[in-house]
């Protein structure tokens, strides 16, 4: 920038002129500059700030769930899904709105929720929890080709034994004990959460027959 070997006049005399073609692209440059940090805290507080109020608004709703209070409940679920769209907090709603109209008897409202939060999440744990409600609800309702569809889009993973179980009982609800029995047996070989509750419909099938 400046001439360490020039005098100190020559050298004051420098500055000015550098200043004076580069002083404006400075100040812009701080300013910029500036302008991103405190614009990222900004940023940073003001999530930090809804996702604190939609946390609060879930607990609410989720007292409303446990108390039964179907009205409340379905009322506090719209807004969280209507004003923090975008986040997991509208997913969880959806999922507590889905559970209450269950409760209620209206399975294909449950379902469109359930149907609704798939579409919107981006977790791939939550969206499995998500498939594997909705196939339940399916079987619950006889809906067996829709369940069955729904279990085979799952992903490959952890939750493996889970949708091992809901084949089985996919199977088990078509008369197939040949397929129950296999999709159980599964279930238990990949840490199924509720292996007691499996093992009891292996037990409850009729042994194979042998030849």
């Amino acid at each position: 920038m400046v001439d360490v070997t020039l005098s100190e006049e020559e050298q004051v005399e420098a500055l000015k002129k550098w200043w004076r073609e580069n002083g404006r692209a400075v100040v812009g440059g701080l300013v910029l500059g500036l302008g991103a940090v405190f614009g990222w805290r900004y940023w940073v507080d003001h999530q930090t700030g809804i996702a604190q109020q939609a946390s609060i608004r879930l607990v609410e709703l989720n007292q409303s769930v446990v108390t039964g209070n179907r009205e409340l409940s379905i009322t506090q679920a719209k807004q969280i899904i209507e004003n923090f769209q975008g986040t997991p907090y509208a997913i969880l709603a959806a999922l507590n709105l889905a559970k209450v109209m269950q409760q209620s008897g209206e399975s294909d409202a449950a379902v469109a929720q359930l149907k609704w939060a798939l579409e919107n999440s981006n977790e791939a744990s939550l969206k499995q929890i998500i498939r594997a409600r909705m196939a339940r609800i399916l079987l619950s309702t006889e809906r067996l080709d829709e369940a069955d569809q729904i279990v085979a889009s799952a992903d490959d993973d952890s939750f493996r034994g889970e949708f091992a179980e809901l084949r089985g009982d996919i199977a088990r609800a078509r008369g197939d004990k040949t397929t129950a029995r296999a999709a159980y047996q599964e279930a238990l070989d990949n840490q199924v959460s509720n292996s007691v509750q499996v093992r009891m419909k292996l037990d409850d099938l009729a042994p194979l027959e042998k030849g």
